[in-house]
């Protein structure tokens, strides 16, 4: 299993890759960084696979942008990393949301993808 620096490391490089389509308002490229068969819970009902991921985010407004902090991870297997986080999305014409984020990140073929994305908005 991996040591918690190592599972910071790979939650960065998978969350600064969603970070960055997101940004841009790209959903297919946010969609890419799932896995085929992701279970995806943002603030609307879920969806499982990367055509629901794309759609959701294709929804958001444009100049929408987010900005991570990682609270908790947990290296389960030696391809498996769970990770907490908080997340703030701004918006160019409202006030920002916070909200939690627990990810579980697969690596596949190599590299890692979100296979679980579940969003918790803060009280």
């Amino acid at each position: 299993m991996t040591g918690t620096t190592d599972n910071e490391t790979i939650l960065r490089g998978v969350l600064d890759r969603w970070k960055a389509a997101v940004d841009a308002h790209e959903p297919g490229q946010v969609a890419a960084r799932f896995t085929e068969d992701a279970i995806f819970q943002g603030l609307h009902p879920y969806s499982v696979g990367r055509p629901g991921v794309a759609a959701y985010y294709d929804s958001q407004p444009r100049g929408m942008t987010a900005r991570y902090r990682i609270l908790e991870t947990r290296g389960l297997t030696d391809d498996l990393v769970l990770g907490y986080q908080s997340v703030e999305f701004a918006f160019p014409d409202r006030p920002p949301l916070t909200v939690n984020l627990s990810l579980l990140v697969q690596r596949l073929a190599g590299d890692w993808y979100i296979a679980l994305y579940q969003v918790s908005p803060l009280p």
